[in-house]
């Protein structure tokens, strides 16, 4: 199994938080909280062995700008969830180093998607993952089954990383087109199910990935 990543999550809103940090947990991470961010800077310099931060912008003790700026010397990749969605806020956090910056509110989904990508860009996902007679290799891009390695197209495999980091959640073939191809992909729905035949065909996953109904698709991890 991927060894678990630590993420710092920096939020003031409790229930933001702990919802964040549980749907985590269920994605196999491991979420480290703080409400202030100014008992988070301080913390960090006993314990920043931490792989992705994030930080929302209005926190009490020391705004998630300020914090982002004192982080920067532990090389801890950020991506900043917070309500400001002016363009100035964007661009203080993207030209500041940030590797994302998502405005609430979000869906955890998506949220996930994007944590995997700065994750896989860092280097921070290189052990391979198994999943049945599968194992996958996010810092390589690469699948093997049973030893053997199994070629996928770009997104193929982007579209297998969804289904497993969301197994046994149905996923609409909208959603799934936004996330692998990316919200300005002009395409039919169709393009999800022909990658998906793939993906069956390729790895011998036809009992596992279910079609759900009018809907879309279930990886289910049985």
């Amino acid at each position: 199994m991927k060894q678990k990543c630590r993420i710092l999550i920096v939020e003031d809103e409790e229930p933001i938080a702990k919802m964040i940090a549980m749907n985590l947990r269920v994605a196999s991470y491991e979420p480290w909280i703080f409400q202030d961010g100014l008992e988070a800077c301080e913390a960090l310099k006993e314990d920043h062995d931490y792989d992705l931060a994030l930080l929302d912008v209005m926190l009490p003790g020391m705004d998630g700008f300020a914090l982002f700026e004192e982080m920067k010397p532990y090389g801890i990749p950020v991506i900043f969830l917070t309500a400001k969605d002016d363009i100035g806020s964007k661009v203080q956090g993207l030209t500041g180093g940030a590797e994302d910056y998502i405005v609430k509110p979000f869906e955890v989904l998506e949220l996930l998607v994007r944590m995997e990508k700065v994750l896989s860009r860092s280097g921070k996902t290189g052990q391979a993952e198994v999943f049945r007679d599968l194992q996958i290799d996010y810092a390589r891009h690469m699948v093997t089954k049973n030893g053997v390695e199994i070629s996928l197209k770009p997104m193929e495999f982007q579209l297998l990383e969804v289904l497993l980091k969301n197994r046994n959640i149905a996923i609409s073939r909208e959603k799934l087109l936004g996330l692998v191809w990316g919200v300005d992909f002009v395409g039919e729905t169709r393009t999800v199910d022909v990658h998906i035949g793939q993906l069956r065909k390729k790895l011998g996953l036809g009992d596992a990935i279910k079609t759900i109904p009018k809907i879309g698709y279930r990886l289910e991890d049985a």
